[in-house]
């Protein structure tokens, strides 16, 4: 059977014409998938609503203050001296996210998405609570203006707003921290303005996003669906419709000898998406692999006591060749790519110092000779502190017959800060074999060695 096409033509949230938006109704099944949606869900949301207020070593378990350019995950600090570990994180997390769709499709957007999990599971669920199912929704907003009409929006929009509001508090503890946003909440709005007024501005963004846009935002704004297109293959697992075994399509007729396939065209595989496709056309960017479709197909297909899974997760190739699953070449690929990422992120991580130091020559200086036989050179210094506590420190240099002489000396760094320090480094002329040689410094604290350090030591060399 010939697949159409003229879907492809325009998304379904959009009227034939192309000028007015098609609002979705979709209806919810409460089918086994669907349940474990919501167990997935509410942990994710507990997760979400928790970390921000978690400590772990004195530090929130989550932190991503952009403005103060601190980065906390699960208590280990990152600062901008850190940024080649922040991209290779990224880089690494960017290879997984491609690995992954490239064998699961969509399931992120459907299972983990922040935005999927509160719209279906948290605003979808309050519109029906108050306005009813799909069908009496419909029927609602076509109606004429009532008091019951009026009462049912007020209470589902305050909902929203409040809703939004709590959301937009918790998004900011993630950026700000959780003490400044319990500092913005209890102090009065005087004190902390710019604060307020963000998240008033985060209320309002959310809002507009669970209460107008839905859908749109996978639909239309998100980039990934897009990206389908080029990560999945014939073999990637994806949310289909066994085209084999389910046409032609058509309803059952008693009494009458049919040769038709499983598909009775319901439709109710359309009623239940959340984005408006039809599966049944194919893979489309609009699915999210929700898998709500796979329930509602299941609870058809057993009341006319036909297998299940006529919609569910398979391959093109499963469907084609009814062949088992298999990962592609690319995946074998990517998988190579992810391992030696993954290790290089981990070696860089383990050996990373709670003290990072760099040393440098002080510029525009020469060497310095000293009446006591010995050279000197100017250095200046700067540690940062990349644990969650005060550090006392000592430098001391590798060769016993160098010394350090302080112009000012400084001996602890404040946790998250770091402190610049001005000394002179003084060898033994007579030691001296080169113009330009390496010497090295090591940093000590608490009787354990955290850092070593190679710089450069100019002086005429000892004839």
């Amino acid at each position: 059977m010939a697949e159409p096409q003229n879907f492809r033509d325009h998304i379904p949230t959009i009227t034939d014409t192309g000028n007015k938006r098609k609002w979705m109704y979709p209806q919810i099944i409460k089918g086994k998938l669907y349940h474990y949606r919501d167990v997935v869900s509410y942990v994710l949301l507990a997760l979400l609503f928790s970390s921000p207020f978690i400590k772990i070593n004195g530090e929130q378990m989550i932190l991503l203050n952009v403005i103060e350019r601190k980065f906390v995950f699960f208590g280990i600090i990152f600062w901008p001296q850190d940024f080649y570990l922040f991209v290779l994180a990224l880089l690494t997390f960017m290879v997984f996210i491609v690995m992954f769709t490239a064998i699961f499709g969509r399931v992120w957007c459907g299972w983990a998405c922040p935005q999927t999990i509160f719209m279906e599971m948290v605003f979808r669920k309050i519109e029906n609570w108050i306005e009813g199912d799909w069908i009496h929704q419909q029927k609602l907003n076509q109606a004429a203006l009532s008091f019951e009409k009026i009462a049912k929006k007020i209470a589902k929009h305050s909902l929203f707003i409040l809703i939004s509001f709590l959301i937009s508090n918790v998004f900011l503890a993630y950026i700000i921290g959780s003490e400044e946003l319990i500092k913005i909440i209890s102090e009065p709005i005087g004190q902390h303005m710019s604060g307020f007024i963000s998240i008033l501005i985060f209320t309002l963004v959310f809002y507009i996003v669970f209460s107008y846009l839905r859908e749109l935002v996978c639909t239309v704004i998100c980039p990934y669906g897009r990206l389908q297109g080029v990560l999945l293959d014939n073999q990637s697992i994806i949310v289909a419709y066994d085209y084999e075994r389910g046409e032609p399509r058509g309803k059952i007729v008693k009494n009458t000898e049919q040769n038709l396939g499983d598909c009775i065209d319901c439709k109710v595989c359309v009623h239940v998406c959340p984005t408006g496709i039809d599966i049944r056309n194919g893979t489309q960017l609009e699915c999210i692999n929700c898998t709500a479709c796979i329930d509602a197909c299941d609870m058809v297909m057993e009341k006319i006591n036909r297998p299940s899974r006529l919609i569910g997760f398979m391959s093109e190739d499963q469907i084609k060749t009814k062949s088992p699953f298999k990962l592609s070449s690319k995946v074998y690929a990517y998988s190579v790519v992810l391992l030696i990422l993954f290790s290089v992120l981990s070696f860089m991580l383990i050996s990373r110092t709670d003290i990072e130091t760099t040393i440098l020559r002080a510029g525009g200086t020469l060497y310095q000779l000293r009446d006591n036989g010995t050279v000197s050179n100017l250095y200046n210094a700067e540690l940062v502190n990349k644990t969650t506590k005060l550090v006392k420190f000592e430098m001391r240099p590798i060769d016993p017959d160098t010394k350090i002489q302080y112009i000012r000396k400084e001996d602890e760094i404040q946790k998250g800060s770091s402190i610049k320090v001005t000394f002179f480094v003084l060898r033994p002329q007579k030691s001296v074999s080169k113009y330009k040689s390496e010497i090295g410094i090591e940093i000590w604290s608490e009787g354990k060695l955290i850092d070593k350090i190679k710089t450069n030591f100019i002086a005429p060399p000892n004839e």
